[in-house]
């Protein structure tokens, strides 16, 4: 037996239980993995919602984290045993052990410890891909991405730095603004006291923005689109206040022959020679110290609703692990 929290209906962070569950041997091409860190995401908030329904209830979410091999499947070749790995994709990762498909893991250099790990992999990856490959950033960029300094918007103000564009990044507090300026964001906007849309064009001086990233959805739209040149990108990657309202694409046209797309990790990581690239991307910048994985807060894993809680309410910074044991 093993522990693990599921969700059997959606809900609030209280529909989170701690539960023994029984782990198998894993099958064809699958590993089975003791974890020793656990990444929480705001995906995480999606599943337990029913915003993004599963197929089975109940489920154990969790998107995220880092471990140690102990049982391969028939057919395993690239792992053995005792390997440390980390992974960002399949539900599961709330549980101490959990079986995984083992093209879907990474293994961890041995600069990086188990809690960066676990805390990179899915926010880590998602800025390689939205900065490297979405849109192709560079010194001549000029882009906006609100929630700057979350676990993902913490990276992109590093790497963003690293690659010389112009950030400018939203936030919702005073210490929140010197974070993300601490971390390489040219230039921070309160959106809680703030028109960021006003801002964006006295900042760059009517010039407008290439592309903006927006993980906020509902109350950021369509307000950043004013932020855009035209023929400029809206990158929507996420909703953490809900889901951006059905609307007249024929908007984008009005507002300068604009492009949008939603990306996500699965439609960049579907290969497996995709995510090793990805995931080597990301290594070779924080092996090289240009990004600094910031885990800001740890729960206990029977603590998961108390991060839920936390990270809704915009109490946390940076990135969030949890422990299990």
């Amino acid at each position: 037996m093993t522990r693990a929290v599921r969700v059997h209906a959606y809900g609030g962070p209280e529909v989170l239980k701690v539960e023994d569950i029984i782990v198998g041997a894993p099958g064809p091409g699958e590993v089975k993995l003791r974890q020793t860190a656990i990444g929480l995401n705001y995906i995480d908030v999606y599943l337990r919602t029913g915003l993004y329904p599963q197929s089975v209830m109940p489920f154990i979410p969790g998107q995220e984290g880092a471990g140690v091999v102990i049982e391969t499947g028939k057919g395993v070749a690239e792992l053995k045993i005792g390997d440390r790995v980390a992974y960002a994709g399949p539900s599961g990762g709330y549980a101490e052990e959990r079986l995984i498909a083992a093209d879907r893991l990474v293994p961890l250099p041995p600069g990086i410890d188990d809690k960066t790990g676990a805390a990179m992999m899915l926010q880590g990856m998602t800025v390689e891909y939205l900065l490297n490959r979405t849109f192709k950033v560079g010194p001549d960029t000029v882009l906006l991405l609100h929630a700057a300094a979350g676990g993902i918007g913490l990276i992109a103000c590093q790497w963003a730095r690293a690659l010389g564009a112009t950030m400018i990044g939203t936030v919702s507090s005073p210490e929140k603004a010197a974070l993300a300026k601490a971390h390489g964001c040219t230039h921070v906007i309160n959106s809680k006291t703030e028109n960021f849309v006003e801002r964006v064009r006295e900042i760059t001086g009517g010039k407008l923005c290439d592309v903006v990233y927006d993980s906020v959805g509902k109350d950021t739209f369509p307000a950043s689109l004013d932020c855009l040149k035209p023929r400029g990108l809206f990158v929507s990657f996420g909703q953490s206040s809900g889901p951006v309202p059905p609307f007249n694409v024929g908007i984008l046209n009005q507002k300068g022959s604009l492009y949008l797309t939603r990306p996500s990790m699965t439609g960049y990581m579907s290969k497996r020679e995709e995510l090793l690239a990805s995931a080597a991307a990301l290594f070779a910048m924080v092996g090289g110290g240009k990004i600094k994985i910031e885990v800001n807060q740890t729960y206990p894993l029977s603590r998961a609703a108390d991060a839920h809680r936390d990270l809704e309410g915009r109490k946390t910074t940076g990135s969030t692990v949890l422990l299990p044991g």
